[in-house]
């Protein structure tokens, strides 16, 4: 079990502590919903979440495989729904290798994209579009 605490502190700000590492983090409200945007949502931390899962747990497979990936990357995009009830509509994943994929024979960590804990944990009407790109081969 790992424990997260947090505080409201007014004006829609929330400060939440790791209890493991006593590392802090703050949010903040959206600035399309009453907030300023002066921190991560957390709407924001889902999308964080999934992007962040989705390279560890490609780091831990790469790792058991013997393949280098440090330098990827990934960006996450969050689209909001426009009716209500306001939740989470689409994330949409890009993944950049820093490897080409012949680097991955055994094709270990495309399947990564849709099966990270996080990924596993999404309601399933949070649409996920995920890719990955390669580094391309060298000449």
């Amino acid at each position: 079990m790992v424990r997260i605490s947090a505080a409201y502190y007014g004006e829609l700000h929330c400060e939440a502590v790791h209890g493991p590492s006593q590392a802090q983090l703050q949010t903040d409200a959206p600035a399309d919903n009453e907030g300023r945007g002066e921190a991560f949502s957390p709407t924001d931390l889902v999308a964080t979440a999934l992007g962040t899962c989705i390279l560890t747990t490609m780091g831990i497979v790469a790792r058991r495989a013997g393949i280098a990936i440090e330098g990827s990357s990934v960006t996450v995009d969050k689209e909001m729904t426009a009716q209500a009830p306001r939740r989470i509509a689409r994330l949409t994943v890009h993944v950049q290798m820093a490897i080409p994929r012949s680097a991955d024979p055994q094709g270990v960590l495309e399947p990564i994209l849709t099966k990270c804990p996080v990924s596993r944990s999404l309601h399933p009407d949070v649409e996920v579009v995920a890719r990955l790109s390669w580094k391309p081969e060298a000449p």
